[in-house]
């Protein structure tokens, strides 16, 4: 894809719309979803913007969401070839489902993985480099050319995402845009339910959050969503959300200042 020019949001116009964007549950936080995605993928405001999905546990949501304002918009999913059987079958019931038609699966080639991780064991020694090569850069790669992208994460997920914003600016310059920021577990609920959504068949098993096979368990009663991951190790992200190896927050990423 031709790498398009990057139109940057100003700093004071993010700022204005994460103000308005106030923690609300239910109808009016469902129409102010509506509204950001109609703005960002419709009318095309902040450029050209990708979605990035997992498919997992609650992907069900925002996909269906984003089918409602543009079935079109280009949908990036990243298969670390480590992935449930079950995830890649959800996927493929998701799409024909919401009638999702520019979902491009993305991957690390077949040379990377036999020189960094031939036996497939790296996560067990090193999972940050594991997740770095398998995730982290193969996104940065799917990513040249767009002005930003659109992530389902939601404040109440984990501490780590207690302070995420509905727009973000990342230091690489591209927009982050988490439309469900702040709805609540109630409210996806309310949404799978009022929208007859699928389930990811492995939720009914614990899993309330879903990535590698390897690196996934199912989470236990009072632990927040994200506790099934890389459990036992001081571990939380997979490093998609991290920039110099810091997680970037909302207060970090919108710091920044226009030159």
């Amino acid at each position: 894809m031709a790498k398009t020019e990057t139109r940057p949001v100003p700093h004071d116009s993010i700022k204005l719309k994460n103000a308005e964007a106030t923690p609300a549950s239910g109808q009016s936080s469902l129409a102010h979803t509506r509204a950001v995605l109609r703005e960002v993928l419709v009318d095309k405001k902040h450029g050209e913007i990708a979605v990035v999905s997992s498919f997992g546990a609650e992907s069900a949501v925002l996909l269906h969401l984003i089918a409602e304002a543009n079935p079109a918009a280009p949908v990036i999913f990243i298969n670390t070839r480590m992935l449930f059987a079950e995830t890649l079958a959800y996927k493929d019931e998701l799409v024909s489902r919401l009638g999702l038609t520019d979902v491009r699966t993305v991957a690390p080639d077949s040379r990377t993985v036999r020189e960094i991780d031939p036996n497939g064991r790296l996560h067990r020694t090193d999972p940050d480099a594991c997740c770095d090569f398998r995730k982290t850069q193969v996104l940065s790669n799917a990513l040249e050319g767009f002005d930003g992208w659109i992530t389902g994460r939601k404040r109440f997920q984990a501490v780590t995402r207690e302070s995420v914003d509905i727009f973000e600016r990342s230091r690489d310059g591209k927009l982050k845009v988490n439309p469900l920021a702040y709805w609540s577990k109630e409210d996806v609920k309310a949404h799978f339910a009022a929208f007859d959504l699928p389930q990811h068949p492995l939720v009914s098993h614990g899993y309330l959050s879903i990535g590698c096979a390897v690196c996934t368990s199912p989470v236990k009663n009072g632990e927040d969503e994200r506790a099934g991951r890389w459990r036992g190790l001081d571990k939380t992200e997979c490093g998609i959300h991290f920039e110099n190896g810091k997680l970037v927050r909302s207060g970090d990423a919108g710091a920044w200042k226009q030159s």
